[in-house]
């Protein structure tokens, strides 16, 4: 499945400092084993309704200006990146 190395691989892409790599492959793996159980709730059987809406109903496209850097109304910025909480174990 999910590999200590795939974790690092990902971490440093994602620019996240993580100390125990083999620490987040059972996390992972728990994450990976939720979905097979969401997987086999055979939900196919189910139908789905949605209500038709003419596209004359939908609202009009348009391009409204944002002049201000959107970053700079973020809370937690640095720079060019926006600093997110640590993730808790």
């Amino acid at each position: 499945m999910v590999t200590e190395e795939e974790i690092e691989q990902v971490s440093k892409l994602m620019r996240i400092d993580i100390d125990d790599h083999k620490e987040y492959v059972d996390k992972v793996h728990t994450m990976i084993d939720y979905f097979d159980i969401l997987d086999s709730a055979g939900v196919e059987s189910e139908e789905i309704s949605m209500p038709e809406i003419s596209i004359n109903d939908l609202r009009s496209d348009e391009y409204i200006s944002f002049n201000e850097k959107l970053i700079e109304k973020l809370n937690h910025f640095r720079g060019s990146y926006v600093r997110a909480p640590k993730m808790s174990s």
